[in-house]
């Protein structure tokens, strides 16, 4: 089975339906979806609008976008839980993720045992912001006990630097086997296809633990999924991890098990300490 872990509501008619049978069409099971955009809609419409699309179907999850700069963040992401939504997205487009507002917010979905999803990387929004969506700047993520978060786009361009950072993570957990914070990479484009192959390489070989970690994401639209686009996509992974020589096992958790393993928190048992390269 295969989810996409990245799937974003925009404007227009709800059809869960048509959706279902379009991912159908190029392999797809299920995946997340994430709500309008803080800027299209109050909080009730939003999460409204959200749970139209994933009531009642149990392969469509659904994360509610936070700004954590509005005023009243705080209380949206305990009202969102109460609703029923499985997790949180949120874009750092004008505020690093330390922000002590950004901070309180992920607090309380950690508290709340609820994963986030970051965007990550260069940030297409057509204004001078990617420069706070930089995979270091997500180190503060450390000091949040219980937190599980992904970084969406392998931080494209800044593959090398997600690794390092992923890398300390590992480290932090191995210093501190208490600790339950939990980083995930998602593989969501991003990366161009000339540079895929290169990246997910050093993911593998790289020599940290990263086989746990991996979700698949499209970043198409259930208003209009995108089947080419993800078909292509999902091919072109395959014969990279075939290339890699990943195991079966290894290969349905990036398409599935990690994505559930994100959401319930399955994962944050994991003992660290046999994790580390030597080099550590």
């Amino acid at each position: 089975m295969i989810y996409d872990g990245h799937i974003h509501i925009r404007p227009g008619k709800v059809n869960p339906v048509e959706l279902k049978e379009q991912m159908t069409q190029c392999g797809i099971d299920g995946g997340v979806l994430i709500s309008l955009s803080p800027e299209n809609g109050t909080f009730d419409s939003r999460v409204e609008n959200l749970l139209e699309w994933t009531e009642g179907n149990d392969e469509l999850i659904p994360f509610f976008w936070i700004n954590p700069l509005e005023t009243g963040a705080i209380g949206q992401v305990r009202r969102a839980i109460e609703k029923g939504v499985a997790g949180f997205k949120i874009i750092c487009d004008r505020f690093f993720p330390g922000d002590p507002k950004c901070m309180s917010v992920c607090k309380i979905a950690a508290d709340s045992d609820k994963p986030i999803l970051f965007h990550s990387g260069i940030l297409w929004d057509g204004k001078p912001s990617s420069e706070y969506c930089r995979p270091v700047h997500f180190e503060s993520m450390m000091t949040i006990n219980n937190l599980r978060f992904s970084l969406a786009h392998i931080g494209w361009p800044w593959c090398d630097e997600m690794i390092a950072v992923y890398g300390k993570f590992l480290n932090f957990k191995s210093r501190n086997p208490r600790s339950k914070i939990e980083m995930y990479i998602d593989t969501t484009p991003g990366t161009p296809a000339n540079y895929r192959e290169e990246v997910l390489r050093k993911l593998f070989l790289t020599g940290y633990d990263v086989e746990n970690s991996l979700i698949f994401g499209s970043d198409c639209d259930a208003n209009d999924y995108n089947i080419e686009w993800t078909a292509k996509w999902v091919e072109r992974d395959k014969m990279i991890y075939t290339t890699l020589d990943l195991s079966e096992k290894v290969v349905s958790g990036i398409y599935k098990n990690n994505l559930e393993a994100f959401i319930s928190g399955s994962n944050q048992t994991r003992d660290y300490k046999d994790l580390i390269p030597a080099s550590f």
